[in-house]
């Protein structure tokens, strides 16, 4: 993998981490333009760079509100950040559980099929373009309403599924508030992000001299900027009700996977 491949797949990844277009769908679709498909390691151990980096650029937006579950996780009164934190731990079980039992299994079976993240880059545009109403959500995020968005972001384990697309849809259907929608749609992943690089570190499947240094700094440096943008620009389009362009994006760049696995 070159610099400026990892560049490019270090911006995808930023970007599409919080844009509802699905990271790891659009990941497939890029690798597998480079001919990056055999070098299932050397991918693996970028993927895990760059995931890094999106995480930390979550941090970075979220400081304070991390800083304020991070105190409520830690204290045993019915408080705002101390609920909120049950939330977030709560959401965690499904896409947890799912991941450490299938995700092996779901990356063998479908890495590099572009037939899949079609068909799923067009269920992602369905969900968005029913959710993206203009209706006034007001509705506070109870413990019901978490379980239910840890459900859709299990399903995100899928590529083509949007985490954000799916997690975010649902908690507007659920009627969550727009704000409370997108915030707790990002904060949540965090944990399974630092999860998911922990267990596949300490499985021990990486081969660190697949990849040279240079092409991983790149590619950490352009998922984190890129992600830190995308995040902050997210945030703003769901509060704006304009989800149903991704939904278009979705279906186009879903027609153009589906196209090119029957050619």
């Amino acid at each position: 993998m070159s610099v400026v491949e990892a560049i490019i797949l270090g911006i995808i990844q930023g970007l599409t981490e919080f844009l509802p277009v699905s990271s790891s769908g659009h990941l497939e679709l890029a690798q597998a333009l480079f001919g990056n498909q055999n070098n299932a390691e050397g991918n693996l151990l970028f993927t895990i760079v760059v995931h890094g980096a999106t995480a930390l650029a979550t941090l970075a937006v979220f400081r304070a509100d991390l800083w304020s579950i991070v105190r409520g996780l830690f204290q045993f009164t019915n408080n705002e950040s101390a609920q909120f934190s049950l939330r977030i731990v709560l959401s965690m079980i499904p896409a947890a559980l799912v991941g450490y039992f299938f995700e092996d299994t779901i990356s063998s079976q479908f890495f590099g099929n572009t037939l899949l993240v079609g068909l799923m880059l067009w269920i992602t545009a369905g969900l968005l373009y029913i959710a993206d109403k203009p209706t006034q959500n007001r509705a506070n995020l109870s413990l019901s309403n978490a379980w239910w968005i840890g459900i859709a972001q299990a399903f995100a384990i899928l590529p083509g599924i949007s985490r954000s697309g799916a997690t975010i849809a649902i908690s507007l259907l659920l009627g969550v508030a727009r704000d409370r929608a997108a915030r707790f749609s990002f904060l949540m992943v965090v944990p399974l992000i630092f999860g998911s690089m922990a267990k596949k570190i300490l499985d021990g499947g990486l081969e660190q001299e697949v990849l040279s240094i240079s092409p991983l700094l790149a590619g950490f440096v352009a998922a984190f900027f890129s992600g830190y943008l995308g995040c902050r620009w997210m945030i703003a389009l769901v509060k704006r009700s304009q989800l149903r362009y991704f939904a278009y994006y979705c279906a186009l760049v879903g027609t153009i996977a589906l196209v090119t696995s029957l050619l």
